[in-house]
């Protein structure tokens, strides 16, 4: 039998059973990709990663991050609750105040910055790929509808936009928390409509937030990857983040505060920072604190 020691961390939170649950699995050398998938589906979370060793010298480890339907190129919660893994478990050398590692995924090196406090990592940060802009999407209601909303809680002036990090998301701009909250994805709805589509993870937000240091207020719904409703959706933020400033909504350069899983009973805080110079997004920055949770080990034939 071939013994996976896995971790389980919150990402995006310093409490217990908030944030995004992340299982790690830490020695998955040799393993199929078809058991990785179906270790994803036997945990059952938003995501599950694997830690191998790197294809290039110069970085420190190749993850696969797999959902329980899909491999994903990239994913934002599970490269930092990784690094926080890597850290915890001194698989990564640390150095106060800071310690720079590099991971590769499938959209290539994901550089990664861990603070270091009292000799563990407190706050991560990951860069994202440069964005890439997406069409818009001009049939308000069709997506009223695939939302269970109505047509005048969307915000009457910003797109509806394909917008993509490395993963696509379809982001859909309402006018308020009694709006996003009322939000329940019609799965008929998209089958019909956005299935098809490249961009069919549906991100929802508003500018009316719980915390009054937040920007905006999120909401995420991914049927494709076999997630209902995540709480916590990293590889989404960056984009974000570069939607908001096209729409000069947020200042290039300036930190701002991101809220989701309240409605799951799972709040999340993600920090966002884009870059820009001379009109062009140079740099995709998103951070968050992860909670850990605890550890076990899988028994595997040895064939898998």
């Amino acid at each position: 039998m071939k013994t996976i020691q896995y971790c389980l961390t919150d990402v995006f939170t310093q409490h217990p059973f908030g944030g995004n649950q992340l299982a790690v699995c830490l020695n998955a050398e040799g393993l199929t990709t078809e058991t990785m998938q179906a270790l994803a589906r036997e945990f059952n979370l938003s995501e599950t990663t694997f830690v191998l060793p790197p294809e290039q010298p110069e970085h420190t480890y190749r993850v696969r991050i797999f959902t329980p339907g899909r491999e994903l190129p990239m994913a934002g919660h599970p490269s930092i609750g990784t690094a926080y893994i890597l850290a915890r478990k001194g698989l990564i050398q640390l150095t106060e105040p800071e310690t720079a590692i590099v991971l590769e995924e499938k959209v290539g090196p994901i550089p990664m910055r861990l603070s270091i406090k009292d000799g563990a990592a407190n706050s991560i940060q990951m860069q994202q790929p440069l964005p890439t802009f997406g069409p818009y999407f001009t049939d308000r209601a069709t997506i009223a509808r695939l939302l269970s909303i109505e047509e005048a809680d969307l915000h009457p002036t910003l797109p509806i936009q394909a917008v993509s990090c490395g993963v696509p998301f379809l982001f859909v701009p309402v006018n308020s928390l009694e709006a996003i909250r009322k939000a329940r994805l019609r799965q008929d709805v998209w089958e019909q409509t956005l299935q098809p589509m490249e961009a069919n993870q549906v991100f929802v937000f508003t500018q009316e937030t719980e915390h009054a240091d937040s920007t905006v207020h999120c909401r995420m719904f991914a049927p494709a990857m076999g997630i209902v409703e995540d709480p916590a959706t990293g590889a989404a933020h960056g984009p974000l983040g570069s939607y908001l400033l096209s729409q000069q909504l947020i200042q290039p350069g300036v930190e701002f505060i991101s809220e989701q899983g309240f409605e799951m009973g799972r709040p999340s805080i993600v920090r966002v920072r884009i870059e820009q110079e001379d009109g062009r997004i140079n740099g995709v920055y998103i951070s968050g604190q992860c909670c850990f949770i605890g550890e076990g080990t899988i028994e595997l034939p040895d064939n898998a």
